[in-house]
């Protein structure tokens, strides 16, 4: 990493963030193409939540959110071994002790080797904590559930291609509802009042969506899980529809 990406601010921190006391590492949300021309997939594993995802628009298109939020992938791409002493190196200063910091107010752990890094940077700064959404499932099975850092805590969220592989009764989930009254009727335990609830508070977790006229209209009175279980069935029917003739001429 280059003395000039080193020197700069790694975490963050907007209104509600410093309301609460949360700092924040933000990646561009979803996919994209950056200055150079590359192009990425910060969330593989996003499903319908894609279409109405908060931080692809708003205060995230600004140029200069947007710019840090590229600038923080390309680090990681580019360089993710000096990302990691200079997260590290940012997180041992007294600012941090005691402190949590949320990984992605947009975007996810994109790959193993990213997540890892991560895990190293949790290990090695045991005097913050840590906290994350996730849909990346299969990931987290792998690389995270064996053996979690202990000041790290994250909730699986609905409305991604890995839904089916959640149990709610075992695995901390959360779930994004049109409204409040539609949450509290699910039997989910809002997070509103604080994000950290997400990982701190009861389970299941809810969250109000966004009251963005244009993304309420399209969640049509669905929460994440219901609209994202529709959606997967509609894919196996289509797929069964285009398979159905194969399958028929093999058997004739």
């Amino acid at each position: 990493m280059s003395q000039q990406s080193g020197a700069v601010r790694l975490l963050t921190q907007n209104r509600e963030m410093r309301r609460i006391g949360v700092w924040d590492w933000s990646l561009p949300a979803w996919a994209g193409r950056l200055p150079d021309g590359r192009t990425y997939n910060t969330c593989p594993s996003a499903g319908i939540c894609r279409r109405v995802c908060y931080a692809r628009q708003g205060t995230y298109l600004f140029p200069v959110v947007r710019a840090r939020h590229q600038r923080n992938l390309m680090m990681a791409l580019d360089d993710l071994a000096g990302w990691e002493r200079a997260m590290v190196s940012e997180l041992h200063t007294s600012r941090f002790h005691g402190t949590w910091v949320r990984i992605h107010d947009s975007g996810d752990f994109f790959t193993d080797d990213y997540l890892a890094a991560w895990l190293r940077v949790m290990r090695a700064c045991p005097a913050t904590r840590f906290y994350a959404y996730t849909k990346e499932v299969d990931r987290f099975r792998r690389l995270v559930e064996p053996d979690p850092p202990t000041n790290f805590r994250w909730v699986y969220s609905y409305g991604g291609t890995q839904d089916a592989s959640l149990d709610p009764t075992i695995d901390r989930v959360a779930d994004v509802f049109p409204n409040p009254d539609a949450l509290a009727q699910a039997g989910y335990h809002s997070q509103e009042a604080s994000d950290l609830l997400a990982v701190t508070g009861p389970t299941p977790v809810g969250v109000p969506a966004n009251r963005i006229p244009g993304h309420l209209r399209r969640m049509d009175k669905r929460s994440f899980r219901e609209w994202q279980h529709q959606n997967d069935q509609q894919h196996a029917q289509r797929r069964h529809l285009i398979d159905a003739p194969h399958d028929t001429q093999e058997a004739a």
